[in-house]
C-alpha cells in the first residue's frame, strides 16, 4: 500500500490527509480554538520589532481566535489567517510564549537591534531538504516581521509565510508541488534575496493496511522522493496500547540515500487492533552558501 504523506501523515488501517489550511478562513472550514495544539513562533526576535506567530490545530491547519501568551506579560489573539503579530520587548534576552490552556510552552530569542542591522536581506541558514507538505525555516536579517509583508516563491509560485521577524522565516511551501530540487525567493518591501535552492522531498510509505495481531513484527517502509541524500526521518507511534515501536514511541531513523532512498520502521503488535504512525522528515538548518 502505497501513500503519500502530508504534514503528519497517519496510518493505518483509517488513513487521515493531514492538509495544511492556507490562511483559515471563519466559517466551516476554520477549526475552532479549542483545537489548538502547536505554536509556531519565530525562533529569533529583535527587541521592540514587531514579529508573527502562528497557531495550528492537529491536522497542521491555522486556527483562528486563540489566546498565546508571554512570560514577559504580553497576551495575543490569532486573527481570521490563524496568525498573530506582536512586538518583541525592549530587553534582548529569552521569553516563553504558550497557548492559553495547553502545556508547554516555545523559547524566543530576543536580539538587539544591532545584531539585526543590515540594508539588504541576507541568510545566514536554510535546509538543504524541506517537506513539500510541511513549514521549513529560514535564518537571517531583513525580513519583514509582518508575514503578509513578506514575499516569498517557491519555483516562481507564492509560498505562505507563517512565521516571521525580521531574523527569522517560517514558510509553507506552495500546494502541488513536484519533489526535487527548486529555487527559493525572498523579498521584503524593496529588498531581495539572492535566490537559493533546496531539495523537497515526498514521503511515501509501503505497508500492509491490515489490523496488527498480537507479537506481529511488520516492517514499514518509507520511500524518499526529490532527493538521493541521506535524510533523518522521525516516527511517532500514536497508538502504543496496539502496537510497539521499535526504537521507543519516538523513534528516529536515517534514509540510506541513492536512488532508492528509503528507511525502515518496526512494529511489533501488543493486541488486535489498527495501529497509528506519523512519520516526518527533521530538517536541518544549514549554513548558506
Amino acid at each position: 500500500m502505497r501513500l503519500r504523506f502530508s504534514l503528519w501523515m497517519l496510518g493505518w488501517v483509517s488513513v487521515a490527509l493531514l492538509l495544511p489550511l492556507w490562511g483559515a478562513q471563519k466559517g466551516p472550514s476554520a477549526p475552532p480554538s479549542t483545537a489548538a495544539r502547536t505554536l509556531l513562533l519565530p525562533r529569533q526576535v529583535v527587541a521592540g520589532e514587531h514579529a508573527t506567530l502562528a497557531v495550528l490545530d492537529i491536522n497542521g491547519r491555522l486556527t483562528p481566535d486563540v489566546s498565546v501568551s508571554f512570560s514577559s506579560g504580553d497576551h495575543v489573539k490569532t486573527d481570521d489567517t490563524g496568525r498573530a503579530l506582536f512586538v518583541a520587548p525592549l530587553n534582548p534576552g529569552v521569553i516563553f510564549g504558550s497557548i492559553d490552556g495547553r502545556p508547554g510552552h516555545q523559547p524566543i530569542v530576543i536580539l538587539t537591534s544591532a545584531e539585526a542591522a543590515t540594508s539588504s536581506i541576507e541568510i545566514s541558514s536554510a535546509p538543504r531538504e524541506a517537506s513539500l507538505t510541511d513549514r521549513f525555516e529560514v535564518v537571517g536579517k531583513g525580513f519583514c516581521g509582518d508575514a503578509d509583508a513578506n514575499q516569498a516563491k517557491v519555483s516562481g509560485r507564492p509560498a505562505l509565510v507563517l512565521a516571521s521577524s525580521p531574523v527569522y522565516l517560517a514558510i509553507l511551501p506552495p500546494a502541488d508541488l513536484d519533489p526535487g530540487g527548486a529555487a527559493v525567493e525572498l523579498a521584503c518591501a524593496n529588498r531581495r534575496a539572492h535566490p537559493f535552492s533546496l531539495s523537497f522531498i515526498e514521503l511515501e510509505l509501503e505497508a500492509n493496511a491490515a489490523p496488527l495481531k498480537p507479537n506481529e513484527h511488520r516492517g514499514l517502509i518509507v520511500r524518499v522522493r526529490g532527493s538521493e541524500a541521506k535524510v533523518s526521518l522521525e516516527a511517532r507511534n500514536l497508538a502504543p496500547g496496539v502496537a510497539t515501536l521499535i526504537g521507543g514511541d519516538t523513534a528516529t531513523a536515517s534514509s540510506s540515500g541513492g536512488k532508492d532512498n528509503f528507511a525502515r520502521f518496526e512494529l511489533i503488535g501488543r493486541k488486535n487492533g489498527s495501529f497509528q504512525i506519523s512519520i516526518r522528515l527533521v530538517p536541518t538548518l544549514a549554513p548558506s552558501q
